[in-house]
């Protein structure tokens, strides 16, 4: 009896470091990894994607990210490090959402920005305003947003992250935009179906 409670023990503690280290980017063997077809010099671990995404409002929209991740930067292969550019104009928003794979360090660069984050043992509202200069750290898989709440300048900020692919769940798109039977979402919120219907209408449009 006692050697099956241990097997079992020992079973259980083998399947949580087998999730951990999964949990997370791998480790590499080498000091990177170039992927075929690339011509290896000081280019391919230069990024210079950000440069105009630094100073100023987004022009297209109230706001917009721009990532230095695996995809833009393949040179962050096996690094475990990331960086997206946040840029908000007046009243914009990066609305509710986590980031599995990592916790997210901000600096705010310019303006003003209001952010607040969800704890996940007591459902706990953690906020507060951040001024130029000011960091703030959101934890891996935590709900999080930022606003900036000044109706006239825009605001930006940078987001480090300690994955080379965070990934980012959005709320409102996942919620409303993946596809999720509108009856399970009306019982869910305890709302009508008429509701519901002008959400997923919003987030799939």
């Amino acid at each position: 009896m006692a050697s099956n409670v241990a097997s079992i023990a020992l079973i259980v503690l083998l399947s949580n470091v087998i999730f951990l280290v999964h949990a997370n980017d791998p480790d590499i063997t080498s000091d990177f990894m170039v992927p075929e077809g690339i011509m290896l010099d000081a280019n391919f671990f230069t990024f210079t994607g950000l440069k105009q995404n630094l100073w100023g409002a987004p022009k297209d929209a109230p706001f917009k990210v721009t990532k230095a991740s695996l995809l833009e930067f393949p040179a962050l292969n096996g690094q475990s490090v990331s960086y997206a550019a946040l840029q908000y104009g007046p009243g914009g928003i990066n609305p509710p959402h986590t980031h599995p794979r990592s916790a997210e360090l901000l600096i705010v660069l310019q303006g003003a920005l209001k952010v607040g984050l969800v704890d996940s043992t007591k459902n706990k509202l953690f906020t507060q305003i951040l001024q130029t200069g000011d960091m703030f750290v959101f934890p891996k898989g935590m709900v999080h947003f930022q606003a900036n709440v000044d109706p006239r300048y825009p605001a930006v900020a940078l987001s480090a992250f300690g994955s080379a692919n965070a990934g980012t769940v959005s709320l409102p798109k996942t919620l409303f935009g993946s596809g999720i039977d509108q009856d399970v979402l009306a019982k869910s919120f305890k709302t009508d179906a008429q509701t519901i219907q002008s959400l997923v209408s919003a987030n799939t449009a």
